[in-house]
């Protein structure tokens, strides 16, 4: 198999594929809800037929347990299938809209149109759910795709490559392999829109790329995640739900918890569960939890000496190591770690970890940490364990983020019929279910008149008469 790592896809064939899909993509917008569900039949036939290939592919990309591979990867795209197939017709239904005081006389409906070509740029941490899942709804809205997959899941991109040509043709689906030069080229191409999921650095410069032609772009980012485990909350179901939030995919997830304020109060009972979870997952001692066959690795060894600095960095500040802190780069392996005592210097606290380590701090009074969430870039996803309900309020009100979870993580991203997506640093725009239906469509005003129209009252010539009626209008509207 050829690694993506060793080449770039040749400037002349993005351009042949790019091309080939105008034609294709003028004719999809007269594409009928029966047309469009019978594409996604076919590609979630193929994706379910590669079921196991998949399962292989994640072992030797990311070392994923096939479980994982199904609930993380398989699933969710599943689903997003499923769900735009059984509620298609009604999205692409025109809705109509009431008229308002100037536009009495008229008919107005909203219709959703295809964007055209659209460019999807996947990232390595979920290769399949976060590229093949905006095809989906790509797809559902009528539109033709190039996928671009990172260059670091080689094996993966194999699977998805045989399953997009098996089921397409290029001249409406096609993928393409490569690294910076590859992006760079198609970043330099007047798509009419860019999904891109990926870090906030990267999404700057799709932005400035899609801004030249002004694309719409949709930026699926991340961030650093903020838990809060108050004093009322249950602590066994917050260190189990946790300890797997944290953990799946060896941490690489861009909603995962980042880092986690426990009240001083429940502190050491909290950190004592999470140590009991962690030995029932993963092993008693440091040499059964590196055997663990439930726990992925880092991508690469690269990524894995990253992460491992970020926790020598820490504890060379004075962190004290709660769990874990032992790490293999040669191995991709970086041990389920928690630590204390994080001092703001440390790098850890300042970039997004991405992998199996949760730095733990007490708080006192929940107004000091939102104060803190506040002074930081606003999360992908801010995460509370309580069972106080004025609690839950006052942080609800008082931050910003993607998605805010009570006594829950991750599961936002399953969510069909919620908008999943982030604000400002962590994003833009939304995705999943009928939100990426319309993230990939364009709302167009169709507005006709008629016969009645109280327009031509006010036409000039501008007399006396008309210049009350225009005055009472105002009057009319201030009071409204």
């Amino acid at each position: 198999m050829c690694n993506p790592l060793d080449r770039e896809t040749a400037p002349a064939v993005i351009d042949a594929l790019f091309a080939g899909q105008a034609a294709r993509s003028l004719a999809l917008r007269s594409s009928s809800a029966a047309e469009r569900r019978a594409r996604l039949g076919r590609l979630l036939d193929a994706l379910l037929a590669r079921r196991e290939a998949f399962a292989a592919a994640f072992a030797k990309d990311l070392g994923k347990p096939a479980v994982e591979v199904d609930l993380t990867e398989l699933l969710p795209v599943v689903d997003e299938i499923r769900h735009a197939q059984k509620h298609l017709k009604r999205w692409m239904r025109a809705q109509r809209a009431a008229p308002t005081l100037m536009t009495l006389g008229t008919k107005a409906r909203i219709v959703c149109q295809p964007r055209g070509r659209c460019l999807i740029i996947g990232p390595w941490n979920y290769p399949l759910s976060t590229l093949v899942g905006p095809l989906a709804s790509a797809l559902a809205a009528g539109n033709t795709v190039i996928l671009k997959p990172s260059e670091f899941t080689p094996h993966v991109n194999a699977v998805i490559a045989q399953l997009v040509a098996g089921v397409f043709e290029p001249v409406e689906v096609a993928m393409v392999e490569g690294a910076i030069e590859t992006s760079t080229h198609l970043l330099a191409l007047p798509f009419d829109h860019i999904f891109f999921t990926g870090s906030p650095a990267v999404g700057k410069v799709v932005m400035a790329a899609a801004a030249r032609h002004l694309a719409s772009v949709t930026l699926e980012l991340g961030g650093k995640s903020p838990v809060i485990v108050d004093a009322s909350a249950n602590l066994r179901h917050a260190a189990e739900h946790l300890m797997w939030g944290k953990l799946v995919n060896a941490g690489q997830t861009c909603v995962a918890p980042d880092h986690l304020y426990v009240h001083r109060s429940v502190m050491e009972p909290f950190v004592a569960m999470c140590r009991e979870v962690l030995a029932e997952r993963f092993g008693a001692d440091a040499a059964a939890v590196a055997a663990s066959p439930s726990l992925g690795r880092m991508i690469h060894e690269r990524h894995a000496q990253r992460v491992a600095a970020l926790v020598d960095d820490a504890v060379a500040q004075g962190a004290r190591v709660l769990a874990g802190g032992t790490h293999d780069a040669a191995r991709r392996y970086v041990a389920p770690t928690l630590l204390a005592d994080v001092g703001d210097a440390a790098r850890i606290a300042q970039e997004e970890i991405f992998g199996p380590v949760l730095p733990i701090a007490p708080f006192d009074s929940l107004a000091e940490v939102i104060a803190r969430i506040n002074a930081a870039p606003k999360p992908l996803a801010l995460y509370l364990w309580s069972r106080d309900a004025a609690a839950v309020d006052k942080l609800r009100t008082e931050t910003s983020s993607g998605s805010l979870c009570i006594n829950l993580c991750l599961q936002q991203f399953a969510h069909g019929n919620l908008p999943f997506g982030g604000v400002n640093n962590s994003g833009l725009g939304n995705a999943h279910g009928v939100f990426g239906f319309k993230a990939f469509s364009h709302e167009r005003a169709v507005l006709a008149g008629g016969p009645l129209s109280a327009l031509k009252m006010l036409f000039p010539p501008y007399t006396e008469g008309k210049a009350k009626l225009s005055a009472m209008l105002l009057n009319l509207l201030r009071r409204a």
